[in-house]
């Protein structure tokens, strides 16, 4: 009921996080990486958030800790980036997430502590997940599958799958074998 043009554009985009396919971090600690959208946050925010994603005990590993710089000296897998923009959009608390590929560039076994960390950061918030992989959107409360820029099923996961349509189809085309 409120007009987007009356509404400050920092208010507009304080409204949102986006967790994108292509992570980057800074030359900087991992603390100032991981609060680097939120000034004021506490280390204990930090340290919560990087629990919530699986982070905090690799984290703890490096020489110092939250205080380590990255730089080409610290290598982070690209899973670990991942759960580390995670973790920064954890903290920025937005009522709107948005997951754009966020799982694409990583193995099957990261893929799984993401998508533990993107359950924990989409509760209770509204989130838009665009996914080729299916299993990041299992658990989605509403489904639309697009085709050739179309929405042409919608739905839950178990609805969409007892429909036998197109997305059945790719979901199910995920697990058949390739044949050499």
């Amino acid at each position: 009921g409120i007009d987007t043009k009356s509404v400050p554009r920092w208010n507009v985009h304080d409204q949102f996080s986006m967790v994108l396919q292509d992570t980057w971090v800074f030359r900087g600690t991992v603390r100032e990486n991981i609060a680097y959208s939120k000034p004021g946050v506490t280390d204990e925010q930090i340290v919560a958030a990087c629990k919530a994603v699986g982070l905090h005990h690799y984290i703890m590993s490096l020489p110092d800790g939250y205080d380590t710089v990255l730089d080409d000296k610290t290598s982070l897998s690209q899973g670990q980036k991942q759960l580390l923009t995670i973790a920064r959009a954890i903290l920025s608390d937005s009522r709107i997430m948005i997951l754009d590929e966020a799982t694409s560039s990583v193995d099957t076994r990261t893929e799984l502590s993401i998508q533990t960390a993107m359950d924990n950061l989409m509760r209770g918030r509204t989130s838009f997940i665009i996914a080729h992989r299916l299993s990041t959107i299992r658990n989605a409360d509403l489904i639309l599958c697009m085709k050739d820029g179309d929405i042409v099923e919608q739905g839950r996961h178990e609805e969409l799958l007892k429909k036998q349509g197109f997305y059945a189809n790719l979901y199910n085309s995920q697990f058949e074998e390739t044949v050499a």
